[in-house]
């Protein structure tokens, strides 16, 4: 599906269908991310700017349709979500390079390439939803969801999705080839039933008792909770207990949120400034506020639903290192039938 927001009408056959050719007021985003989510942080941009943001919604083939439109692509910024889609822009030659004092400053050098090519503008956490009746969760890990206690008590959706493939990537890079195929092994014999649905499932299926624990993004955790997603994601929300699980002698796995300069971006200045803007106080703030995200920017608060959840402590695990192996992650997910 391909949804075109707000848009200036077309100059010439040379620029995409529905994005602006280059001009001093504006910037042209295309991106992965809900409309919706990302609306308020354009608005708030272009009212301190007065930039105005063309913005291409592209559902699937982001990268695809990058490269498709070649040197002729209007795209200024590229922004999608998992560090993945980040580094097939980068892998694909869609990106260029930015040096920037702002970015370098606001963005932790973890969560950013040395070389200027991708920058992560939110994180999110992958959580433990839990039974509230469950005690003694404090010290869970990743680890620990394949011990037999847990037999008929996982609940977890497609072992093949990206939310998925990222944390056992993860693990591959930390306990290697043989250790993750028995843990995943482990895991799957640990379900309560086939993996599937999403993660907001995994909480229904654990109000309604089918399941004790399983795992989510944190961002869910707040659109159930606050009621944004209807009372009945509420009901769900309010029926389980978060845990920020870790990895043994390390952290809480995440993933990111983040954009490119786009390789042949027509409005480069404004583009940099659209990224600069987003790793302010006030665009990070937005992201904790809209979309329940962890700011990337040290100091920015977290919006209480998720600050109620305890400190999160990240695991130190290359984001890129994470990204290498998941082609490797997914053929041993396959290897052992998690999904079937």
């Amino acid at each position: 599906m391909l949804a075109v927001l707000g848009l200036a009408a077309l100059a010439g056959p040379v620029h995409a269908q529905g994005a602006a050719p280059a001009g001093a007021g504006e910037v042209n985003l295309y991106t992965t991310r809900e409309p919706g989510l990302i609306r308020p942080l354009l608005d708030a941009f272009t009212k301190a700017s007065g930039i105005k943001v063309n913005t291409v919604f592209v559902d699937k083939g982001l990268a695809e349709r990058v490269a498709a439109e070649g040197a002729r692509s209007a795209a200024d910024v590229v922004m999608t979500v998992d560090i993945g889609n980040l580094l097939e822009l980068v892998d694909r030659d869609l990106a260029q390079p930015v040096r920037s004092a702002t970015l370098e400053a606001a963005i932790p050098a973890t969560l950013r390439d040395a070389d200027g090519r991708w920058f992560a503008l939110s994180t999110r956490a992958r959580v433990a939803y839990a039974d509230p009746d469950l005690r003694d969760l404090a010290g869970l890990t990743y680890e620990d969801l394949a011990d037999p206690k847990w037999k008929g008590k996982v609940c977890l959706r497609s072992g093949q999705h990206p939310y998925n493939t990222a944390l056992f990537a993860a693990y591959l890079v930390k306990h290697g080839e043989a250790k993750t195929e028995a843990w995943l092994r482990g895991l799957k014999d640990n379900l309560a039933r086939k993996a599937g649905g999403g993660d907001r499932d995994v909480a229904r299926d654990i109000v309604a008792d089918l399941c004790d624990v399983g795992l989510g993004n944190s961002y869910y955790v707040g659109l159930m909770r606050s009621g944004r997603g209807g009372p009945e994601q509420k009901k769900w929300g309010d029926g389980i207990q978060v845990v920020l699980p870790t990895f043994q002698g390390g952290g809480t796995h995440v993933n990111v949120s983040g954009a490119v300069v786009a390789k042949s971006a027509p409005n480069r200045d404004n583009a940099v400034k659209l990224l600069e803007y987003l790793a302010s106080d006030e665009a990070q703030g937005l992201y904790a506020k809209a979309d329940y995200e962890y700011p990337v920017k040290p100091g920015v608060a977290v919006d209480p639903l998720l600050s109620a959840l305890g400190p999160l402590k990240v695991d130190g695990t290359s984001l890129a290192e994470i990204a290498r192996n998941r082609k490797a992650a997914s053929l041993l997910v396959d290897k052992v039938g998690f999904d079937r």
